[in-house]
């Protein structure tokens, strides 16, 4: 998705800086290989870019397979580091949009914890809150997204002050090498009603426009939304045409 996000960037003649673990074979601005597991190659990576930035698009991520820590980190305490090293650069009139995905829709009922982990103001704090919270965190990436969430609608109306938004998506299940893992920890059953009622995954760009969007000027009065980008999933289940209580039966 980040890929597709950056090639469209591109195409549009936008000046355009990655940062990821994997090599980019797009012809960028600039490029820094980061582990989002290291907050100090955050630092150093977000430094590297110097000027100013309009817009930033937060689209790392990893899987239930890898390690929960791990998962936390980049999918969550990565994400805030550079967000964070980032806004420094930003000024008014920028935008920020992350990557959420319809596995944290559960983030409503979890408001009281997932606030505990927003007051918690350093990566290193964050680190030790999941390894003392294991249990709550269980796999790591349902938590991840729902954090995702609750952050980006906790800083939207802090970041809105300075004219500054920030916005993040959820997608469902997109056809991207990372769909191998889940398709190895999740129950065939689980991702086929996922896909309903559109009846396919999306793909890569598919994801990308919403992102690009959502950071455009054309949405200038959208703030602090979690936009589900799923062919109609999470529309399915608010009017009873998809039971989310045999999708999560069937998960187990």
């Amino acid at each position: 998705m980040g890929e597709a996000t950056a090639r469209m960037l591109l195409e549009q003649g936008a000046e355009v800086h990655g940062m990821d673990y994997k090599e980019s074979k797009l012809a960028l601005a600039s490029f820094t290989q980061v582990d989002l597991r290291d907050p100090s190659a955050i630092d150093a990576a977000v430094a590297k870019i110097g000027g100013k930035v309009d817009a930033l698009f937060n689209c790392a991520g990893l899987p239930q397979t890898s390690p929960a820590l791990d998962v936390m980190k980049v999918n969550f305490a990565g994400t805030r580091r550079v967000t964070e090293q980032v806004l420094p650069l930003m000024s008014e009139g920028g935008s920020i949009v992350s990557i959420s995905s319809n596995g944290g829709l559960g983030w409503s009922r979890r408001i009281p914890t997932h606030m505990q982990l927003m007051q918690i103001d350093t990566y290193e704090g964050v680190v030790k809150w999941v390894q003392d919270n294991a249990e709550t965190v269980a796999e790591g990436y349902a938590f991840s997204k729902e954090a995702i969430i609750v952050w980006t609608m906790l800083m939207s109306s802090r970041l809105i002050k300075r004219g500054i938004r920030i916005n993040c998506t959820m997608p469902g299940p997109t056809q991207t090498p990372m769909m191998s893992h889940f398709e190895q920890a999740t129950k065939a059953s689980v991702l086929d009603a996922a896909m309903q009622p559109i009846n396919r995954r999306s793909t890569p760009d598919e994801q990308a426009g919403p992102l690009l969007f959502l950071n455009s000027p054309k949405a200038s009065y959208i703030n602090g939304v979690a936009l589900a980008v799923d062919g109609g999933f999470l529309g399915g289940v608010a009017t009873g045409q998809i039971d989310l209580r045999t999708l999560m039966s069937n998960a187990s």
